[in-house]
């Protein structure tokens, strides 16, 4: 019987040290990712063009259509 409670103490022992793991690894993960910052590039275009003008910036997503 002292054998079973030593045994069911240590286990006792093992989840609290998991769940204090488990708890650290997460707080781990959300200060790594709140480091980061979301970047936004603006980009202005003003192009000039010789002979029929036909020339266009594409400027993100092409979706195969000709800007209108």
């Amino acid at each position: 019987m002292a054998r079973q409670e030593r045994t069911i103490k240590r286990l006792w022992i093992i989840v609290l040290v998991l769940i204090i793991l488990l708890a650290a690894t997460n707080g781990a993960w959300i200060y790594y990712e709140s480091q980061f910052e979301t970047a936004e590039t603006v980009q202005d275009v003003w192009q000039e063009a010789d002979g029929d003008g036909n020339n266009q910036f594409i400027g993100g997503d092409y979706n195969g259509y000709p800007a209108s």
